[in-house]
C-alpha cells in the first residue's frame, strides 16, 4: 500500500481511539454542538479505521503463517492460506482508496489545449495522437466533447487544438495531465532508423473556475473574424463566423470556430481568455508566495517533461510518480484508467497525509 495512505490511516486510527475514549467518559458538562461535531467525525472515520484494522489483521496473518512454510507436510495448505489473505488485502486496499480518495460525482467541464512543442512536424503529429487518446478516453467515460479551435500543420497533425470536454468528474480525473508530454519514436520520414524526440504541451483549464473577478476591457483586446475551417457544412469557408481575440496586456491569442454563430464563438473565446488570464494571476501569486510549483506549463522544453511515450520499447512512463507501463498502444487507444487512477491516488493521498 502507498506509504502516504498508510501514514494517513495510522493518523485516523489514533484519532479514532481518542474519540472512543472521549465517548467512554461520562461528560456532564458538554456543548451539544461540539458533541454533534465529534459524533459526525466518529461516524465518518469509523468504517475507514475498521477496514484498515482488517487489512492489518490479514498482513499479520500472512507474516505469522509464513514461519510454517518450512514444514513440508503443511506447506501447500499454508501457501493456499497466504493466497487467500493476499486476495483479501487487495480488496481491502481498493476499498480504503475509494473511502479516502473518491468523491461524489461533480460536473466540472474543462477546456483541453494541446500544442506542438519541440520537434517540428513530428511534434504536430503527436498532437493528433494525444487528441485521439483523450477523446477516446472521454467516450469511454460517456463524456461529450467539441472542438473549439485548431490549427493544422502542413505535414499533418495539428500545431495546436483546443477542445471542450463535458461530463462528470472531468477536471478531477484530467487535471494532472497538464505538462509537457515527450514522445520518442522513429518518424516515417527517417531513412536511417534513428529515434527522434519531440514534445507537446497539454494544458487543462477548468471551465467552472471562478472568473467573475476577471475584467477584460475592450481597449485591451483586438477581435478578428475569419472563415471557419473544418470537416464540412454549409457555413465552412463561406461566412466569417470564426473569432480570434488578441489580449494586448498578456499577449494571449484565443480562437474559436466551433459554432456557426459568430456571437457564440466570441462568447466562448472570451471565456477561454478569462480562464487563461486567471491562471496567469494564480501563477504569479504562487511564485510570489513560494507555496507551490507553477500551475501552467512553460516553453515545451524536453527538460520540463511529465511523461514519456517511447514507441520502440512500447513504454509509457510518468516521471512524477515513477510509474511505467509497457502497453503504450493500449493507452494511446484511450485506456488511461490505470495511469490516471495512480496519479489521482498519489496526489490525493499526499494531500491527505498533510491534513
Amino acid at each position: 500500500m502507498n506509504k502516504y495512505l498508510i501514514k494517513k490511516l495510522e493518523k485516523l486510527t489514533l484519532r479514532f481511539k481518542k474519540l472512543e475514549i472521549f465517548f467512554s467518559k461520562k461528560n456532564t458538562n458538554f456543548n451539544i454542538k461540539k458533541i454533534n461535531k465529534i459524533s459526525k467525525e466518529y461516524s465518518t472515520i469509523k468504517p475507514i479505521v475498521l477496514t484498515y484494522l482488517l487489512y492489518k489483521k490479514e498482513l499479520k496473518n500472512i507474516n505469522s503463517i509464513k514461519e510454517l512454510l518450512s514444514d513440508l507436510e503443511i506447506k501447500e495448505y499454508i501457501l493456499e492460506e497466504i493466497n487467500i489473505s493476499k486476495k483479501k488485502i487487495f480488496l481491502l486496499i481498493n476499498k480504503l482508496e475509494k473511502m479516502l480518495i473518491l468523491k461524489k460525482k461533480k460536473k466540472n467541464n474543462i477546456f483541453l489545449e494541446i500544442r506542438a512543442g519541440v520537434g517540428g512536424a513530428e511534434s504536430s503529429l503527436f498532437v493528433y495522437d494525444l487528441l485521439r487518446m483523450y477523446t477516446r478516453f472521454s467516450e469511454k467515460n460517456n463524456w461529450k466533447y467539441e472542438i473549439i479551435s485548431f490549427s493544422h500543420s502542413e505535414k499533418g497533425g495539428y500545431k495546436e487544438i483546443i477542445i471542450r470536454i463535458i461530463g462528470n468528474n472531468v477536471y478531477s480525473l484530467l487535471k494532472f495531465e497538464s505538462g509537457v508530454h515527450r514522445v520518442q519514436r522513429i518518424p516515417n520520414t527517417e531513412t536511417q532508423g534513428r529515434i527522434h524526440t519531440s514534445t507537446c504541451s497539454v494544458v487543462i483549464l477548468p471551465e467552472d473556475e471562478e472568473i467573475k473577478d476577471i475584467i477584460i476591457n475592450n481597449s485591451d483586446i483586438r477581435i478578428d473574424t475569419f472563415k471557419a475551417s473544418g470537416a464540412g457544412g454549409q457555413h465552412v469557408n463561406k461566412t466569417d463566423s470564426a473569432v480570434r481575440i488578441f489580449h494586448f496586456p498578456t499577449k494571449i491569442t484565443v480562437e474559436c470556430q466551433n459554432s456557426r454563430s459568430q456571437h457564440k464563438n466570441k462568447s466562448s473565446a472570451l471565456k477561454i481568455l478569462s480562464i487563461k488570464i486567471k491562471k496567469i494571476k494564480i501563477k504569479k501569486k504562487q511564485i510570489k508566495n513560494s507555496k507551490t510549483r507553477k500551475l501552467l506549463i512553460g516553453t515545451g522544453d524536453r527538460s520540463e517533461k511529465i511523461r514519456t511515450y517511447n514507441f520502440p520499447q512500447n513504454r509509457i512512463t510518468d516521471h512524477r510518480i515513477n510509474l511505467t507501463f509497457y502497453n503504450l498502444n493500449h493507452i494511446l487507444d484511450g485506456n488511461l484508467e490505470k495511469l490516471i487512477t495512480n496519479l489521482v491516488s498519489y496526489y490525493k493521498v499526499k494531500k491527505l497525509s498533510k491534513s
